[in-house]
This record gives C-alpha cells, structure tokens and sequence, in this order.
C-alpha cells in the first residue's frame, strides 16, 4: 500500500470518528423535549434582558380586560391596582357644620313663637258684674275681641268714681303663668268692695268704674244702675284664667 493510499483511509477513520461521537453526544443531551444544541447557556440568554428599577418603570403591562391601561405601578380609577375613591351622596351629605333648629322663640308667657301683644281697652270688651256669692263680690270680665293672642298681665288698675287712689291687690291669688287669651276668650277678676262684716270705713256709693291695664288703652264697664258701695277694705285679684280663681278671694 502506498503511502497516499494509508493517509487517505486514516483521514477517513478520524472522519468517521468524529461523526460517531457527535451522534452520541446529541443523543445525551436529547430530554424527550427535543435537542437541545450546545451553545449559551440559559443564564446567558436571560441576561440579555433588561432587569432592575429600569427595565420596571420602562415596561407597560398590556391594556386591561375592560380596556384601561394600567401601569407597573398604581393605576388610576377602573385599575387593578389602587384606585380612587368617588364619594357617596349619603357620605358628603354628613358633616360636621350642619345646623339644627326649629327658628322658634318662646315668649315669656311658655308660648311658641313671637310674644303676644298686651290686652288692652282697644282689643278686649270689659263687663263688671256684681255677685251674689260670696258677699259684696264685683266680677271682671275682659274678653278678647281682637284677631290674635293677648297677654292680660298684672291686675286690674280699678279706679271708681272720683277716688283718688286705687285699691291694692291680694298678693296670694298671683297665678303660676301669664293669662293669655286667644280670639274669643275671656280672663277674670275678682274685686271685694266692702268688708262682710260691716267693720270696714270710709264707705260711699260708686256710680262709675275705669279699668286700666298694665299696657295701652283702659276699658269703662258699666256698673248697676244703683250703683255699688265700697269702703277702705276694697281689694283685686290678679287677673285670672278662670272665673272661680277669681272669686276665690
């Protein structure tokens, strides 16, 4: 054999060789997937992609299911991430500077609402009407005549004929609260003209009577045709809401 011949068939056998142990190598690395080749490895491959705080605010995740994008970081209203908050009617109608009232006053007679105006002459009718029970009684009547409620206040300011003076008031029949008369409504007195038992002076017949009230206009009711008599011991009451508080004295 020559010696062309030999170098000829001993490059064919290193040929062969070299085939034969790629084969093999293929067939190790083969894991029921496929080949893999050799070359890089994985880590390698993953190291081409960008990672860190850059790579994170560069990347946008894709749009929403409900078509709104949304961020690596927060996300706005309709996200999935933190989303903002829409009051409620129920939430924003509370607060703290809400006022309450009724805008009412309550005037010194207990009453809701401005106070009453005073009874007087102008808005009342003034009878005095003399009674049988008890002894030598005079019975005032003032009735409210007017449109709207008056407070009859105080006592009668009683002056008969031409006295000079005006009888003093029994201070134990004061009522609790103000008589207020409504359209309609009367309030009383009761006046003692003389002592029963006659142990009373200075005694004379009263033809005319006058009225004063705490406020405005005074009233002249009409008195007996005979007239009355009274003496020092004639006193008033307060002015009453009933007639039997009035007689009371």
């Amino acid at each position: 054999m020559s010696v062309r011949t030999a170098r000829t068939a001993r490059t064919r056998f290193l040929a062969a060789t070299a085939v034969a142990l790629a084969a093999l190598t293929l067939t190790a690395c083969n894991d029921g997937d496929g080949v893999r080749g050799e070359g890089p490895s994985d880590t390698s491959a993953s190291s081409s992609q960008p990672s860190g705080p850059a790579a994170d605010a560069g990347s946008t995740a894709k749009p929403a299911g409900n078509g709104t994008a949304s961020s690596t970081g927060g996300s706005t209203a309709g996200g999935t991430g933190g989303s903002k908050s829409t009051p409620t009617a129920a939430g924003s109608a509370q607060g703290s500077g809400k006022k309450t009232g009724t805008g009412s006053k309550t005037g010194s007679n207990g009453q809701t609402g401005t106070r009453n105006v005073a009874c007087d002459g102008s808005t009342t009718k003034t009878t005095a009407t003399a009674v049988s029970r008890p002894l030598n009684h005079l019975l005032l009547t003032v009735t409210n005549t007017g449109t709207r409620n008056c407070d009859l206040t105080g006592y009668p300011i009683a002056r008969f004929a031409e006295a000079q003076s005006v009888p003093p008031v029994a201070e134990e029949t004061h009522p609790q609260a103000v008589v207020t008369l409504a359209p309609g409504e009367s309030g009383y007195a009761g006046v003692l003209l003389s002592a029963a038992d006659g142990s009373g002076g200075n005694g004379y017949t009263a033809k005319t009577l006058e009225i004063g009230f705490d406020k405005g206009r005074s009233a002249t009711p009409a008195l007996p045709a005979k007239g009355v008599y009274i003496d020092d011991k004639l006193t008033v009451t307060y002015w009453q809401q009933d007639l039997d508080g009035a007689l009371a004295y």
